[in-house]
């Protein structure tokens, strides 16, 4: 059997809860193009992200630990299909559009740059008389403007509901409001399939962080002594603290996860069917978020981030590796604002029409860790060929 287009939005209708998102009711496309012949608007939206260097890039970018620092850890990529498992998981169990949700979950860190939210926090401070910058503008502007792909119009030329998706994706470590953009309904609440991005992200940086630091021995099982939710699952598995070995730590983290999953699909039907909503415009006229966690497990996991931030975010070899990048994002924003003539041509061409402070933050911004490394040795190592 020959699956077509309209064969797919058919089976939107007849699976899908009337508050989805459904293809049929997109918005569309800032500039017009013809739709794919076999696959929904969405699923053309999420191949597009797939196929760009920006994702790709995600493969050497900072989530907790620098990538030289090991194979095992997680990175921006690795992060980023874990939130996009959890978001399509989530938006399955309540019948909504998985590849819309799964879609802004890829996307949706598209615009963070090298080494982490430490990257971020330097990058708003440099460019704080220029515009700052954000890594959810970022990404805005990367599938926009920056990718450069196609004939006939900049960026990816996504579909108006992704694009609202990726401008109102907000977690705790977001560091400003950006739904605001007037393109995209500021006063409206996102769909539950961006709602469901939103918090996939947090609950999957909730179970990885705390794997990873487990993993490098920066948290030890001992640490974790009288925190309410690591007592909860060694008691509830059966486990000795005493003698935690990778297995153990393992089973830990697959069950935290699937437990938060859990806990985050039947407090969002719950919220659904309280607030009475039967259709998309009921979603995001409803003020309070439809898609979150049961006021025992917020209570629970804003401990953990507590305890995340205290003894692995603020752990003396991650300030150490955050003072690193500080230096050499620094150094490199402030020598090719000095001397722009050092900038490829293709950044020169953003300064024309962007100005010089944000082509180098562009420039930036896009860089792997690595890549960023290898610059400043480049610039400041004599040895190295420039």
């Amino acid at each position: 059997m020959l699956v077509s287009r309209d064969m797919l939005l058919q089976r939107e209708r007849a699976t899908l809860a009337p508050y989805a998102t459904f293809s049929d009711e997109s918005r569309g496309r800032r500039y017009p193009e013809g739709e794919s012949a076999h696959r929904s608007p969405y699923q053309k939206d999420r191949d597009r992200v797939l196929h760009t260097t920006a994702f790709r890039r995600l493969e050497y970018k900072t989530q907790v630990f620098v990538n030289y620092q090991g194979d095992y850890y997680r990175t921006r990529l690795t992060h980023t299909l874990e939130v996009t498992q959890v978001a399509r998981s989530v938006a399955l169990a309540l019948g909504l559009n998985e590849t819309l949700a799964e879609t802004i979950a890829l996307a949706h860190d598209l615009g963070h740059p090298p080494f982490g939210h430490a990257g971020e926090r330097i990058l708003n401070g440099l460019m704080r008389e220029h515009g700052g910058f954000e890594h959810n503008r970022q990404s805005l502007r990367i599938v926009t403007q920056i990718e450069n792909r196609y004939e006939g119009f900049p960026g990816l030329n996504l579909t108006w509901e992704t694009l609202e998706g990726i401008v109102k994706h907000e977690t705790l470590f977001d560091q400003e409001e950006t739904s605001d953009i007037p393109d995209y309904e500021p006063s409206w609440r996102p769909s539950l399939e961006a709602q469901i991005a939103n918090v996939a992200d947090e609950t999957a940086y909730n179970a990885h962080d705390l794997d990873d630091g487990l993993r490098s021995g920066l948290i030890t099982p001992r640490d974790l002594r009288g925190l309410a939710l690591w007592d909860k699952f060694i008691e509830e598995l059966n486990l000795d603290p005493d003698h935690f070995d990778e297995k153990q730590r393992r089973i830990v983290i697959r069950e935290l996860l699937g437990w938060m999953i859990n806990d985050l699909i039947q407090e969002s039907h719950r919220r659904i069917e309280y607030y009475g909503v039967t259709t998309l415009g009921d979603v995001r006229r409803v003020e309070a978020p439809l898609i979150g966690q049961t006021d025992e497990a917020r209570a629970l996991l804003s401990d953990l981030k507590r305890f995340l931030f205290a003894h692995l975010y603020n752990h003396h070899r991650v300030v150490r590796q955050v003072h690193k990048a500080e230096h050499f994002l620094r150094t490199l924003f402030e020598a090719y604002c000095k001397r722009p003539a050092m900038l490829p041509p293709s950044v020169r061409e953003v300064e024309k029409k962007h100005g010089l402070e944000r082509a180098v933050c562009d420039y930036l911004a896009g860089m792997t860790d690595r890549y960023a490394m290898e610059e400043y040795r480049k610039l400041y190592d004599p040895y190295v060929r420039t």
